[in-house]
């Protein structure tokens, strides 16, 4: 497998904070590859930083052979980099089915006058569009929502839409931060097979997670944040006998176990310190 994602040396300062030290990771093509670590230990600021959400403080970013950090952001979805969040984006007064169409939208060849004029290029492409959008929809196991309002779906199909949404971009890698967080029991399992599901399709996954059934379950390859710096990586067995990796969680073995702890259930998700 040739490398999709190459991460060197990255950083980001903020005042005196390192919230991202140094950091170095490689993800190859069809990787479903975990970055997981405590609360405020950099993962979603170095999500932001590969996503040029926020600006690199040094080091570079390449993606598909291209040097990416900067790039505006649109140019990185027309590349093929697709993500998630940790709190919910989406347009809550659009329908499911709209709020997909809209990741579409970067793909679309009409334009501005197309539409005005609702050409036959255009209405056949807006028919393509709304098949696609109904087969993502199923993909993701929310299609009976499709003409339902973003804001009255149940929170975990509002997840899933999240990901029908990037994946409507069609994307080459595909970050997910924390699509877990919230969910019960039953939708965590339900989410590592989607997680499956989308690797099988072609599309490289990059996720950070807190829920270890699900890190475990699906990841191929781990690497650990604490304070902005990577401490471990390898694989899911390699990652869960790290002893730093045990000493960042403050725990025993057991805790980060890598079982379901009191303590990682009341974690708080929003890893806003990150």
């Amino acid at each position: 497998m040739a490398p999709i994602l190459e991460v060197r040396e990255l950083s980001k300062q903020f005042g005196e904070l390192k919230a991202v030290d140094r950091v170095s990771l490689t993800v190859q093509e069809g990787q479903i590859f975990a970055i997981i670590g405590p609360n405020g230990a950099g993962k979603t600021t170095l999500f932001n930083l590969i996503t040029n959400s926020y600006h690199a403080s040094s080091g570079e970013v390449v993606f598909g052979g291209n040097h990416t950090l900067k790039l505006p952001e649109h140019r990185l979805t027309e590349l093929g980099v697709a993500r998630t969040y940790q709190n919910i984006r989406l347009f809550d007064n659009m329908t499911a089915l709209d709020n997909v169409k809209v990741g579409m939208h970067c793909r679309t060849k009409s334009g501005v006058l197309g539409a005005v004029l609702a050409t036959p290029g255009t209405r056949r492409e807006e028919k393509s569009g709304d098949a696609r959008a109904m087969e993502l929809m199923d993909f993701v196991g929310v299609a009976r929502y499709a003409q339902d309002m973003a804001k009255n779906l149940p929170y975990g199909a509002q997840r899933r839409l999240e990901i029908a949404r990037a994946l409507a971009t069609s994307p080459k890698m595909l970050l997910l931060d924390e699509p877990g967080a919230g969910m019960n029991p039953q939708e965590t399992g339900d989410l590592l097979q989607l997680i499956k599901k989308i690797q099988g399709i072609g599309v490289t996954v990059l996720l950070i997670e807190h829920h270890m059934k699900v890190v475990m379950g699906v990841s191929e390859h781990i690497v650990v944040l604490n304070y902005g710096a990577k401490i471990a990586e390898g694989t899911p067995t390699e990652i869960q006998n790290n002893q730093l990796v045990i000493e960042a969680y403050l725990g025993t073995k057991r805790e980060i176990g890598f079982a379901r702890s009191r303590r990682h259930r009341d974690e708080v998700r929003t890893d806003r310190g990150a």
